[in-house]
This record gives C-alpha cells, structure tokens and sequence, in this order.
C-alpha cells in the first residue's frame, strides 16, 4: 500500500496494539523504498499508463514569412480547414492499426519565430476532426515577417513530439512554404538531425516566388523512409494538395510512394 493510503488519524493507531503499529510502519517504510516509487510517483506511472496509443504523431508548419501577404495565408488556412472536414481523411485514419492520430499546428518564420496555433490534439472521429477544422479556422496570424528558417522550425518541431501526450506512432513533420532557408543554420544540417532521431519530413513547397524551390526541398529539406514532396505552382492549388498529402502521411502504404516517386497521385480512398 503506498504511504498516502496508510490511515493517519490518531482513533486508528490508538486502537492497534504494538503488532499493528509495526505492521504499519513497516508497511509504510517498504511502500517509501520500493524502487517505482522512489523512480517514478504513482500517479505519473498511472498517466503513462494510460496514455493513448496513435499511428501518427504529426507536425503540421505553415509559412507566415513576409513573402505569405493576407490572401496567401487566407489560402493555406481554407486549405487546411477543408482537408480536415474531407470525409476521406477521417476514413485515412480510421484505417490504421490505431485508428487515431495526433496533430499539432506550427507558424513560422525566421530562426526564433515559432507559435504554436494548434497544440497536440487526437482525432479518431467525427467530433475530434470536426474539432480540429474549427480549431485551425479560428486560430488567428501569430508572425510577421521575420525571414524564412526551415532549420528553425525544423528544430523547434522535433521538440514538440517530447511534449505530446499520446504514445506511439511514426513522428512526421508536414512543411509548407514559399521559400528556400535564408535564415539560421542550414536546413539540410537540422534535416540530418531530425532523420537521427527517427524523424520523417515531408515537404509542400509552393513555387510562386521561387520556380526551383521543389528542387531545393528535395535536396535540403525532406528525408527519412519514403519522404516526399508535393510541390504547387500557386497558392490557390494549396487546399487539394495538401488533402492529398496529408492522406499519404496518415495512410498510403511504403510501396505506393515507392511507386510514384516524390510526387504524389491522385488518391482514391472509396
């Protein structure tokens, strides 16, 4: 019995006998010197416990440098949004072993400009992804301006998953953007590093601004098993791109990455 249930009050070991107040003491000292007690409370144990196992832990960072105006956030905003209440990405994440996944939403700019927007939520169902589009909807612009360091939320992303609540999972970060890293270290050294810790990047370059930015994702930004990229011409094409590649984070199988190289296909999930 751990020492918090022993009984205190005085009526209680008033009434015992010595036998019973040394049960008691030694009861108590064995319950203090048990080694998951002195290592780990009962009641962190208990959460541990009882945390809940997902298939995906997943970053989503969105660009809001100075080059992303009102319209161009508005955009990646309703793209998101709209991809939350497809009915497709539910039934994505109904079909793993799990049948949950975790999200978190990052803004992001230069190499120390990072907001959290939408933190680690499950979604299992109607309710909890219903929950989530209302979320990001709502969740306002936190930055502005700043410069553009994918190492910065590279770096920053990788902590995130120590933060999560729930267990398990593969651990992907989900990057968008309109430009190449001028900001911080370079992106491929925190790329490398988040790879060592079993991390996966993916990659939603949007070509506006920068026409060679997929090549510079590709060699820079993603990596780890079956990494992609997904690259727009505008930002108006946001909204199916990133539904398509949100399905293939949380669903699509190795072999049809391997199959369609860094560029994903249409996806039919009825």
């Amino acid at each position: 019995m751990p020492a918090s249930h022993i009984d205190r009050r005085p009526s209680a070991l008033a009434d015992a006998g010595n036998t019973g107040r040394r049960a008691v003491l030694a009861g108590a000292l064995a319950a203090l010197f048990q080694p998951s007690i002195l290592t780990r409370p009962a009641s962190a144990q208990a959460r541990i416990q009882d945390r809940t196992a997902v298939d995906l832990h997943l970053v989503m960072a969105v660009d809001v440098s100075g080059s992303v105006d009102e319209k161009r956030f508005q955009l990646q905003k309703t793209g998101y949004v709209a991809a939350f209440r497809d009915v497709r990405l539910l039934r994505a994440i109904q079909a793993g072993q799990a049948q949950a996944i975790a999200v978190t939403m990052v803004q992001w700019t230069g190499p120390n400009f990072q907001v959290v927007v939408l933190p680690w939520l499950l979604i299992k169902d109607e309710a909890t992804v219903t929950a989530a589009a209302d979320w990001i909807a709502k969740a306002p612009r936190e930055l502005f301006g700043g410069g553009t360091s994918i190492s910065g939320v590279i770096d920053f992303s990788v902590g995130l998953f120590q933060s999560s609540p729930f267990t398990g999972g593969r651990r992907v970060i989900d990057i968008s953007g309109d430009g190449a890293n001028n900001r911080g270290r370079p992106a491929a050294e925190a790329r490398d590093e988040a790879i060592q810790a079993g991390i996966v990047i993916n990659g939603l370059p949007i070509l506006e601004i920068e026409p060679n930015l997929e090549e510079f994702y590709r060699r820079n930004v993603i990596g780890g098993p079956n990494a992609f990229v997904i690259p727009v011409a505008r930002f108006e094409e946001f909204g199916d791109a990133i539904l398509k590649k949100l399905i293939l984070e949380i669903a699509a199988p190795a072999e049809l990455r391997q199959r369609f190289g860094a560029r994903a296909p249409n996806i039919r999930t009825e």
